[in-house]
């Protein structure tokens, strides 16, 4: 049986040239057969988690464990655990460190992906910023039936009661693999049309009350003691009406939080599809599993997606909430791409700011390609452009790091939504101005999708005199712009204006 040992922190005593970087020390974590090392990852260690997997290193290890050249110590993958902050409006790290929820969709990494290539993508994706992939155990893609790289599928004779542990070995493994890359795993133990075929689902539905809760608990027994795992139950699905779907879903919920050894250890939302007013709030807002709320607004430009945020940012009680599934980059707009095209960096960008600046506590994103792990070897679902490593580099891949950089750059746990700030009266549409400011009046922050200029009110801040500055949400560059008096209405003009790469985000810093 194979089975991942300890992993272990290599140090050179001269720094090793890596294709143009040098690299002071590599971790890596063996994989044993039988007590004698058969082979290991590697991953080389870069600030803040930051860490690129490079397997020409293989050769390397060898010839300086040979030589000596190395010290040995003891890696420790564990990330600290997240929490619900105590004004319930965002998360923090068990230590009480604000946490900036920066996600990618990788719907299938766990079914699709080896291990080589789950190594490549969460590599990727921590290089670029991110801190947390959604990923699903029972997958969607015809995950019962159709095995993973290794042949294995997740349940012996699609019984949720027999889940397969060759299938989730694999699981363990990426699941460590992301902890080591400073990446939290949100977890999805099945997808939703296990439960619920749909149109489109491929099914089979397998799940019952009773199966639910005791795959619930398997699960969450499995993981209780891996400290990157935040439980996302649902998946795409809107619980229905006679039916019964939700107390399923509550049972799977029940099994986790038993398996996990109480609530404090199973951090836990509900993926549904788009619905309105909310979203999982619209089911389980009461229920006491569900820490924050999660929604998703779909795959078409140019919703308010802003209102979703603002609906369950008022509910009681108070929990965060975000956009779970927001418009994929180069996905078809409405799923109609001969009519309306394919998504573009800008229709993604203004809806990240638009739900921040409303209240979110974070926000997620998806690449089309990358979901779903499309290769041209495979079948893609609803038109992928390219193939899913080439779609990591798309640009908003690399942007989402200038919107978590933004909000961390300020107090961010009293940080609220301010639409008093805005003056006027504003029409849905892609002008919409939106701003959140700090409670305490230290700060404030406008995004303007369009560059349109905009009078603000300025009053809440807590100084008479403001320094003010422009931040470019494409490249993480701030522009200094002098200074301004606090006034109840001043008009604001941004560096530029435009329907395309035009949008800005003002700052307002009391001095």
């Amino acid at each position: 049986m194979s089975f991942w040992a300890d992993a272990y922190s290599l140090h050179f005593p001269f720094p090793v040239n890596v294709e143009g970087i040098f690299y002071d020390f590599l971790t890596f974590i063996p994989d044993t057969v039988n007590g004698m090392m058969s082979g290991f990852l590697i991953f080389l260690n870069l600030p803040a988690y930051q860490i690129l997997r490079c397997m020409i290193l293989k050769a390397l290890l060898f010839s300086v464990i040979s030589l000596g050249l190395f010290s040995f110590s003891a890696a420790q993958a564990q990330l600290p655990r997240l929490k619900v902050a105590e004004n319930q409006r965002f998360l923090v790290t068990e230590d009480g460190e604000p946490f900036f929820w920066t996600a990618d969709t990788a719907w299938e990494l766990f079914h699709r992906c080896d291990l080589e290539e789950a190594a490549y993508y969460l590599n990727k994706r921590a290089s670029q910023g991110f801190n947390v992939v959604q990923a699903v155990a029972l997958a969607e893609i015809d995950g019962l039936q159709t095995p993973n790289p290794y042949g294995e599928t997740p349940l012996l004779g699609m019984d949720p009661k027999k889940p397969n542990p060759a299938y989730f070995s694999h699981v363990d493994k990426v699941v460590e693999m992301a902890a080591s890359a400073g990446i939290y795993v949100a977890l999805l133990p099945t997808w939703g049309d296990k439960v619920f075929t749909n149109t489109w689902g491929k099914g089979p539905e397998v799940f019952t009350e009773e199966n639910a809760k005791s795959f619930g608990f398997w699960i969450g027994n499995r993981y209780k003691d891996q400290s990157n795992i935040i439980w996302v139950i649902g998946g795409d699905r809107n619980p229905r009406e006679g039916t019964p779907d939700v107390a399923i879903w509550r049972a799977l919920a029940a099994g986790i939080v038993e398996g996990t050894g109480g609530h404090d250890n199973a951090l836990m939302t509900f993926h549904p599809q788009p619905t309105g007013p909310g979203g999982s709030s619209n089911w389980f807002h009461q229920d006491e599993w569900l820490d924050f709320n999660m929604h998703q607004t779909g795959h078409c430009a140019n919703q308010a997606t802003y209102r979703k945020i603002s609906h369950d940012y008022q509910l009681s009680p108070t929990k965060p909430t975000l956009d779970g599934e927001p418009l994929y980059e180069d996905h078809p707009n409405c799923f109609n791409a001969k009519a309306l095209g394919y998504s573009s960096q800008e229709d993604i960008r203004r809806i990240m700011y638009w739900n921040v600046f409303a209240g979110a506590f974070g926000q997620s994103y998806g690449c089309h390609a990358v979901w779903q792990m499309y290769t041209p070897e495979r079948e893609g679902i609803n038109g992928p452009l390219r193939p899913w490593k080439l779609a990591l580099d798309l640009p908003m891949a690399h942007q989402m790091q200038h919107l978590k950089n933004l909000m961390l750059s300020r107090p961010f746990l009293s940080r609220i939504p301010a639409p008093e700030m805005v003056m006027g009266e504003q029409e849905d549409g892609i002008d919409f101005v939106v701003a959140t400011r700090d409670s305490e009046g230290s700060y404030a922050m406008v995004y303007f999708p369009t560059g349109k200029r905009t009078k603000i009110d300025s009053s809440p801040l807590s100084s008479k005199m403001l320094k003010v500055s422009w931040y470019d949400p494409r490249t993480g560059n701030q522009i200094e712009a002098g200074y301004a008096n606090r006034s109840p209405q001043s008009t604001f003009v941004p560096p530029s204006s435009g329907r395309i790469g035009h949008d800005w985000v003002l700052i307002l810093d009391a001095i």
